[in-house]
């Protein structure tokens, strides 16, 4: 199966001020992108909220790039363009998942504030998601996780 925006000829800087145009239609006041050699970024202002999105960027030494889905060697002119291609791609997705998480939060079906929360900035600079992550793993790795259900609906009584 295609991965989202496999083949997508949109640049990455449009995606980037795609985002941004979003954000700012929709009362982010501040909006700021910035890429590094293996991350982009997104971050903004809105809701009284301070939001950050990290997204990876691919390698470009990454074997996929420098082989064909036959095996065949790419030349570096063709490693690439086909580097360029996944880039281009994981951007269009970041502009899919920004539209998505306005969109429902606009519509009411969540909450800006539910919706952006992993990507929330605290007070020490890191994000909700970077702060829970490694508590939340370590309650799965020793089992104490609450249950989905109450016992007495996993047994089909009545509350």
């Amino acid at each position: 199966m295609a991965r989202y925006a496999e083949g997508a000829s949109v640049p990455a800087e449009r995606s980037q001020q795609e985002i941004t145009a979003m954000l700012r239609r929709r009362g982010a006041t501040t909006v700021v992108t910035g890429i590094s050699d293996d991350t982009a970024m997104v971050a903004f202002a809105m809701c009284g909220r301070q939001i950050r999105f990290l997204l990876p960027m691919p390698d470009p030494a990454y074997p996929e790039f420098h082989t064909t889905g036959t095996g065949r060697r790419r030349d570096p002119a063709s490693a690439r363009v086909a580097w360029e291609a996944e880039t281009r791609r994981r951007w269009r997705a970041l502009v899919l998942v920004v539209k998505a998480k306005l969109e429902v939060s606009d519509s009411g079906i969540t909450s800006f504030e539910s919706e952006w929360l992993a990507y929330t900035v605290l007070p020490d600079g890191r994000t909700v998601a970077e702060h829970t992550a490694a508590p939340i793993a370590q309650a799965y790795a020793t089992g104490q996780v609450q249950d989905l259900l109450p016992k007495a609906l996993d047994r089909g009584e009545p509350r």
